[in-house]
């Protein structure tokens, strides 16, 4: 605790101060610290005896001297409510920097590789869409209801997009996790029903799972049963893929048409402000 006898041989400002250099540990920003240095010196003004008249401060525990109560809780307030919110800055700066960590631990970790047929029984690899921008669902034709509805949301996507003046392309894939029930006329039939634009993948077992791997999608199959039909629990989520075949963001379920068509816009023009100022 601060020793009264001692602050009461410095002016108001200069108690302040050493109060808060005393108080508050972490470094302060300049501009901050000018803020909180002039609001104080409208609070001293305000409780000076002079002001409109008040009363003389109380004396503290009997001493006389300038140091009052009233100055002495204003500025234990002031350097709380100052401490406050530097540590409020400082944990959202770490926050911040520790969200863009892990947005950029999670895309080193998915490659967006895949070689696959399509479905019209033409091997493709992602190396065949290079210079596009793709969105990927993984997903399987024999699914009820999740796979139609996310499917038709990509493609209403994807014709809003084409709508618009300047907006490059962006092409739909669909890839199944279920290569053993979707052979290339099963997914050909299945993406027609969607849109032409639609290009449907599948492959082998070895190759399916490699191209999850790659997008880190879970995938499994659950029981089948009487019918041998079974149900494959799967990643529920969009990928959008720059034309440098590089994974750049992701949307899932709980995302509408809307909040997609927005994302892949603004990544579509940080991406073009990055090649103009690579090339300047």
């Amino acid at each position: 605790m601060f020793n009264l006898t001692y602050l009461s041989k410095f002016s108001y400002c200069d108690r302040l101060n050493l109060f808060v250099r005393k108080s508050v540990t972490d470094e302060l920003h300049r501009t901050t610290y000018l803020r909180f240095l002039q609001c104080s010196t409208r609070i001293q003004n305000f409780s000076s005896p002079s002001f409109r008249g008040l009363p003389k401060k109380r004396e503290v525990l009997g001493r006389k001297g300038p140091l009052s109560f009233k100055t002495l809780l204003v500025t234990a307030g002031l350097s709380g409510a100052l401490l406050a919110f530097m540590l409020y800055v400082r944990r959202e700066k770490e926050s911040a920097i520790q969200l863009e960590r892990n947005r950029a631990i999670g895309k080193a970790a998915i490659s967006g590789k895949f070689n696959l047929v399509d479905h019209n029984g033409l091997s493709k690899s992602s190396n065949d869409f290079l210079g596009q921008w793709l969105l990927v669902y993984f997903g399987f034709t024999h699914c009820p209801d999740i796979c139609p509805d996310e499917i038709e949301k990509l493609v209403n996507v994807v014709e809003n997009l084409d709508k618009m003046n300047g907006v490059p392309k962006v092409q739909p894939l669909f890839i199944t996790v279920d290569p053993d029930r979707d052979s290339v006329k099963a997914v050909e039939k299945y993406v027609k029903e969607f849109s032409p634009k639609l290009i449907g993948l599948t492959g082998k077992k070895e190759q399916v799972a490699e191209a999850c791997k790659n997008f880190r999608v879970y995938f499994s199959a659950g029981p089948r049963d009487q019918d041998d039909d079974y149900i494959v629990d799967h990643t529920i989520i969009v990928y959008l893929i720059n034309p440098d075949g590089d994974f750049v963001d992701y949307y899932g379920q709980n995302k509408t048409s809307e909040n997609i068509s927005a994302g892949i816009l603004f990544n579509i023009s940080k991406f073009e402000q990055l090649k103009k100022a690579f090339w300047k």
